[in-house]
Order: structure tokens, then C-alpha cells, then sequence
């Protein structure tokens, strides 16, 4: 789905219904704030119109896929940043306790390693055993599965194949 980025309220409302129902359907709830989410939702879809991805409006996207991979939304973040916080960087997400008004949410700090940081430290070299298969890692939600390839959408959160990177 995309929008055009100035604003169409009828693109706006249908990814926000979208999202709405992807969250709710894997254990995750949009913010109760409408007007907060929408115009977040505009952001994705200018992204999206933009790069040809929805990358998260509060952060700062280079334009190439492979370098923003982990702040496609729902971003690698999210899930860490609800556990602690109670809602992701950008609020888009937040945990029952926001939803209910049982807790208040506050601005989070970035857990995204800065670029150099990510290009000095290279990834991660894995355990000393040799599985079988290679074992696929979810980067949004951490499911994990072992097979030749990533499942073209994770079972638990709906991210794409292409959100997953090899674990060992």
C-alpha cells in the first residue's frame, strides 16, 4: 500500500487500520492516541513513497535499504523498547499497560548503534557449533528457526523474509 505522502487521509486511514490489525492479531497494540498514530502513519507512507520502504519517521534514513534494514517499521528495536519503556522510539507501539493508562509514556533514549559503530564492530561471528541448518533470527521479534532459508514472512510478528539474518 502506499500513499502519496501530502497528507491523503484515505491512504492514511487504511495502513492505520492495517497496522492496527497486524498488531492486535500478533499480541501488540498501536498508540491509543489516533491523531499521534495517523500522523505517524503519514510519515511511514511519505518513507515509503519516498525510499520504497516504511522506515520509522523518527529516525534518520540513509535512502539504501541495506543500511536501514533495522529501522523498517516495526523496527529491530521495537520489542526491547516496549519491554523496558513501555512504547517503541516513536511511540507508534505500546504495551497493555500504556493502552489501559495503567503506565505513562516518556521519551526513550536511541538503542540504535550509531553508523560508524555498525561499520567498525561488523557482525556478529555466532557460537562454535555447526548446526544442520543455518538458523534464521528474526531481527524485529528474536524467533528463531533453523532451514536452508528465512520463511518469507516471520509467524510471529509478519516481518518479511528479508528482516531476517543468519543466527549460526
Amino acid at each position: 500500500m502506499s500513499g502519496n505522502g501530502n497528507g491523503d487521509s484515505k491512504n492514511i486511514d487504511l495502513y492505520y487500520e492495517k497496522l492496527f490489525e497486524e498488531a492486535e492479531r500478533s499480541g501488540y497494540h498501536l498508540n491509543p492516541d489516533t491523531g499521534f498514530s495517523k500522523a505517524l502513519v503519514t510519515g511511514l507512507l511519505t518513507n515509503l513513497n519516498r525510499y520504497g520502504y516504511a522506515c520509522c519517521p523518527c529516525r534518520l534514513a540513509s535512502g539504501k535499504k541495506e543500511e536501514d534494514i533495522d529501522i523498517i517499521c516495526p523496527c529491530d528495536y521495537r520489542d526491547a523498547d516496549l519491554g523496558e519503556y513501555g512504547c517503541c522510539f516513536c511511540a507508534l507501539y505500546v504495551t497493555e499497560a500504556v493502552l489501559k493508562g495503567d503506565k505513562g509514556l516518556s521519551s526513550i533514549p536511541e538503542r540504535r548503534p550509531d553508523k560508524n559503530y555498525r561499520k567498525r564492530t561488523g557482525e556478529a561471528t555466532g557460537a562454535t557449533i555447526k548446526p544442520p541448518l543455518p538458523v534464521w533470527r528474526c531481527r524485529v521479534c528474536g524467533y528463531l528457526c533453523g532451514r536452508e532459508e528465512p520463511p518469507g514472512t516471520c509467524p510471529i510478528c509478519k516481518a518479511s523474509k528479508e528482516r531476517f539474518e543468519r543466527f549460526l
